[in-house]
């Protein structure tokens, strides 16, 4: 099974490495893809990078993980998109494999406002990692068929992030090596 992680990866982070880490070793899955998002429906895409910084990023980040991998197949389908618009691509273009979804439990708070939601949960599996504010086992309850990843909070988003950056703080602490650098090198021009 192939754990899809979803993300804008705006920019991508050590929470969000390590958190796939947890999905390796909990979830029973072979792979973890983080498929890049152009653009999420339920946000707003005003502060998003362009799609090629955000792919460069994830790939730079996941390049010494084999099990790791980044996926732009949102890339070409219309936006803004759906996760089972993926969902349903995906099984066309990988017919032979069975995919499972990861999400926050912030996401498994608003489920029911995805495009086809009973569909995912009665077809795929569905991880689910904590988020700061969320009870995460009163979602549970709500949605059974999930399965709760038991991974620390990260104490750091990429909105915070962008906002230090912004400040022209530093933010090497949270960011791969070759993501911060590659993001000092293209600071002035894409950002």
């Amino acid at each position: 099974m192939i754990a899809l992680f979803f993300g804008s990866f705006n920019p991508i982070h050590r929470g969000h490495t390590a958190l796939a880490h947890e999905v390796l070793q909990q979830c029973g899955v072979s792979e973890v893809w983080f498929v890049v998002s152009p653009h999420n429906p339920l946000k707003q895409s005003g502060e998003l990078w362009s799609e090629s910084l955000r792919l460069r990023l994830v790939e730079l980040a996941i390049a010494n993980e084999a099990r790791f991998k980044a996926c732009t197949v949102e890339f070409e389908l219309p936006k803004p998109n759906f996760t089972i618009n993926t969902l349903r691509r995906l099984n066309e273009l990988y017919p032979n494999e069975k995919f499972a979804l990861v999400i926050g439990a912030d996401n498994l708070a608003v489920f029911d406002r995805w495009r086809d939601y009973q569909t995912i949960l009665d077809h795929y599996s569905v991880f689910v990692y904590p988020r700061e504010g969320i009870d995460s086992a009163y979602w549970h309850r709500q949605y059974p068929q999930t399965q709760l990843i038991d991974a620390p909070l990260f104490p750091i988003s990429s909105t915070e992030i962008r906002k230090r950056l912004h400040k022209g703080e530093c933010v090497k602490d949270f960011l791969d090596e070759r993501v911060y650098k590659e993001i000092k090198k293209y600071r002035n021009k894409a950002l």
